[in-house]
């Protein structure tokens, strides 16, 4: 395993803010290098709470920490490095941890509110499901999976019409899912999906 640094911890800082919040840069099409520099880094403010983060850390769980703040926004290393920013990255991994749970939970949570065809009818400006997440009724984890299954997020992309709120949520929820991708999980969430459409229909 690489030994993480400062300045190893700045970079993958740099390439996961890159990716959330850039439609050009990829972190995995490029492999999270981008064109930041030793020098740049040394000229940083902020340097030593990347140190404070690479001996905290390795590279991995680094990554995994940064994935779960940016999620909750486009934010700066120094509010990252937080009790906040803890809290926010023990959150993430609870939820990893027992994503077939949540996921199963998430889908009984919509089909008691709504008819199967009805998570997809827009309610205002948006679509019910994404109210929902929206709302923090349910985890971003279960929609992004919804779309590997489905594939609306492009349809709701030329549907919705709004350039304020939903480009924002249209980019994380697009750029989240190589990090959580897992065919094995696919193929359990549409059969968990399939069967709670199945038993909506049928109590309805």
């Amino acid at each position: 395993m690489t030994e993480n640094t400062g300045f190893a911890s700045f970079a993958l800082y740099n390439s996961l803010k890159l990716h959330f919040t850039s439609d050009s840069y990829d972190y995995f099409k490029y492999n999270g290098k981008t064109n930041v520099s030793q020098d740049s880094f040394l000229k940083r403010k902020d340097k030593y709470t990347f140190y404070k983060l690479s001996r905290k850390y390795q590279l991995e769980e680094l990554r995994n920490f940064f994935v779960a703040n940016f999620l909750e926004g486009d934010k700066w290393v120094g509010d990252m490095n937080t009790a906040d920013g803890e809290q926010v990255y023990t959150k993430w991994q609870k939820t990893q941890q027992s994503l077939t749970y949540t996921f199963e939970n998430d889908i009984i949570y919509l089909f008691d509110k709504y008819k199967p065809g009805e998570i997809f009818k827009t309610s205002g400006n948006y679509p019910n499901l994404l109210n929902e997440l929206m709302e923090n009724n349910i985890h971003i984890e279960t929609l992004v999976y919804m779309n590997m299954i489905m594939g609306f997020l492009p349809v709701w992309k030329k549907e919705i019409d709004d350039d304020i709120i939903w480009p924002n949520w249209e980019i994380k929820l697009r750029k989240y899912q190589p990090f959580i991708f897992d065919e094995n999980k696919i193929q359990k969430f549409e059969d968990i999906l399939r069967e709670k459409i199945k038993d909506a229909k049928t109590k309805n």
